[in-house]
C-alpha cells in the first residue's frame, strides 16, 4: 500500500485487486484493473505504476481517466517498485533491480543475491535498500550492485520497507512465533 500525495491511500489487495481509501480510511473505489496486481508506486499526482509479476509487466495507470496509458514488458516477473528521480526502481525475481525509464527503457542493471523474491526496496541517495525476507537480513548496494550495509540483528522476516523525510529507513518485521 502507498500513501498518494493527496493523502488518500492505494491497497494491492492480496488477489490482486487494486483499492483507493479516503484520507480516512473509507473505501473511495475499486480501480478497473485486470490481472494480479502485486506492488504500486506513484509516479505524479494522477499517475501510479503496478507491477504485475505473472505478466512480466508493469502496468502505468491515469488515474484521473482510469486507463492503462503504458505496459512495460520484461524478461523476469517483477515484484517491488519504486518511483525516484523520474525512474522506476523493480525487484526481478530474486537476483536483479532494475532502474527504468518510464519508456521502458533500462537504464541500469543491479545484480543482488537474495534467498527470497525482490518483494520490498526502496531507492535514495543513489542507493537500493531490500529486504529479503527468507534470509531475515535488509541489504543496502549503491548502483554498481557493491553492498553498502547490511542488517540481520532482530529480525525475524523483514517484510515492508519505507524511509521517512530524513533519509532513515523503517522496516516492517514480520514476527515468527
Amino acid at each position: 500500500m502507498i500513501c498518494l500525495m493527496d493523502g488518500r491511500v492505494i491497497v494491492v489487495e492480496w488477489g490482486g485487486k487494486v483499492k483507493t481509501l479516503t484520507s480516512n480510511g473509507k473505501l473511495e473505489k475499486q480501480l478497473p484493473l485486470s490481472g494480479q496486481a502485486y506492488c504500486v508506486t506513484q509516479i505524479n499526482q494522477n499517475t501510479i505504476a503496478i507491477t504485475y509479476p505473472n505478466e512480466k509487466a508493469i502496468k502505468i495507470f491515469n488515474m484521473e481517466n482510469e486507463t492503462v496509458t503504458k505496459v512495460i514488458t520484461l524478461d523476469k516477473q517483477c515484484f517491488g517498485l519504486f518511483f525516484s528521480n523520474n525512474s522506476l526502481v523493480a525487484g526481478l525475481s530474486s537476483d536483479e533491480i532494475r532502474i527504468i525509464d518510464l519508456e521502458g527503457n533500462t537504464l541500469k542493471s543491479i545484480q543482488v543475491k537474495s534467498k527470497s523474491q525482490l518483494y520490498h526496496l526502496v531507492y535514495c541517495n543513489d542507493r537500493v535498500i531490500y529486504s529479503d525476507c527468507i534470509g531475515n537480513a535488509v541489504y543496502c548496494v549503491d548502483e554498481s550492485g557493491k553492498q553498502i550495509w547490511q542488517y540481520k540483528q532482530d529480525l525475524s522476516r523483514p517484510m515492508g520497507l519505507c524511509t521517512d523525510t530524513y533519509g532513515n529507513i523503517i522496516v516492517a518485521d514480520y514476527l515468527i512465533e
